[in-house]
């Protein structure tokens, strides 16, 4: 024989209400992943667009890139920091990752 019996047969009929069930779990898979993943990515980039907003001169801060400095000028989409005496750089305010306490870069 060149057929197996398991597959001449034919199609087993399905279970009614099979696909309501499958349904189900696939909603639940997407709430399960919004939950996991999606909200607290939203969170974060809200508490990182109002420390933005709420920038101040004089506020030392850590830039994505590991910069550390002292803010001097704030303007719309820049920012101008003092990394050293004298040297001062500008970068986005969008790459501004982290605000210090007032008295850190002394400290270190």
């Amino acid at each position: 024989m060149l057929i197996s019996p398991a597959f001449a047969q034919g199609i087993p009929a399905g279970i009614p209400g099979a696909g309501y069930e499958q349904f189900f779990v696939i909603i639940g898979m997407f709430v399960l992943l919004y939950f996991l993943m999606i909200r607290p990515q939203m969170k974060r980039a809200k508490e990182h667009k109002q420390m933005t907003e709420a920038l101040q001169k004089g506020d030392e801060v850590i830039t994505s890139g590991g910069v550390l400095g002292k803010i001097l000028k704030i303007g719309e989409a820049y920012v101008s920091i003092e990394i050293a005496p004298n040297t001062e750089v500008q970068v986005q305010r969008s790459a501004i990752q982290t605000l210090l306490p007032k008295g850190t870069i002394k400290s270190i």
